[in-house]
């Protein structure tokens, strides 16, 4: 654990790295992610933890080369983590919602402050449904462990994490259609971040197989 919290933040070398694997991976992930926005829409939110999961899956098979290559389809196993992934969904979603609300209401600086709350919760929670879908642990403990890995290099992590998601969302700018284009490559930058701060693949027994 101890060089997990200790690890250098490669900005510019992951950056390049997540646009590369997009590039040569951009059919199957633009697909994908087409199709978890949509069933994400669809169901108000509710499969957007499973989704999410499904969309990461494929894109650490598609860094670590496995073979076969995912396909598409491979979206749906996703489900096999829908508990932990809706739990961490959720349970943070409401948590962050709550707290920029109730320092929102700080005179003067409550709306910075809540800015930069939901900011560094993004950062600080980055890699936990990576940890939940790699490792098969649970979303507290993914959590926990995605919070350790950030909080020792935090100011780093938190540029990475805002630049990752300003490159993810920037697409929702054509009436959200984009987004459906550039959500992967955000996606492609933290799969490289991940497997490089928090090493290979190796599932530990997963809490959510049922």
């Amino acid at each position: 654990m101890n060089d997990i919290v200790k690890a250098e933040v490669k900005f510019g070398e992951w950056i390049e790295k997540g646009f590369n694997l997009y590039k040569e991976n951009f059919s199957i992930l633009v697909l994908a992610s087409l199709i978890a926005i949509l069933l994400s829409v669809v169901t108000i939110g509710i499969l957007a933890g499973p989704m999410l999961a499904g969309l990461i899956l494929i894109t650490l098979k598609l860094l670590d080369r496995k073979e076969p290559k995912p396909e598409v389809g491979e979206l749906f196993k996703g489900f096999d983590y829908f508990l932990q992934s809706f739990l961490f969904i959720v349970v943070w979603g409401v948590a962050v919602f709550i707290a920029m609300f109730i320092v929102g209401l700080v005179p003067l600086i409550g709306s910075l402050a809540s800015l930069f709350l939901s900011l560094a919760a993004g950062a600080l929670l980055m890699f936990g449904l990576f940890l939940i879908v790699d490792k098969g642990i649970d979303f507290w403990p993914a959590s926990l462990e995605s919070f350790n890995v950030v909080k020792a290099n935090f100011w780093p992590f938190l540029g990475l994490s805002i630049v990752a998601g300003i490159i993810g969302s920037i697409g929702a700018i054509a009436c959200g259609i984009g987004v459906v284009i550039t959500l992967p490559i955000q996606y492609c930058i933290l799969s490289v971040a991940y497997r490089d701060v928090c090493g290979g693949g190796e599932k530990q027994t997963a809490g959510d197989q049922a």
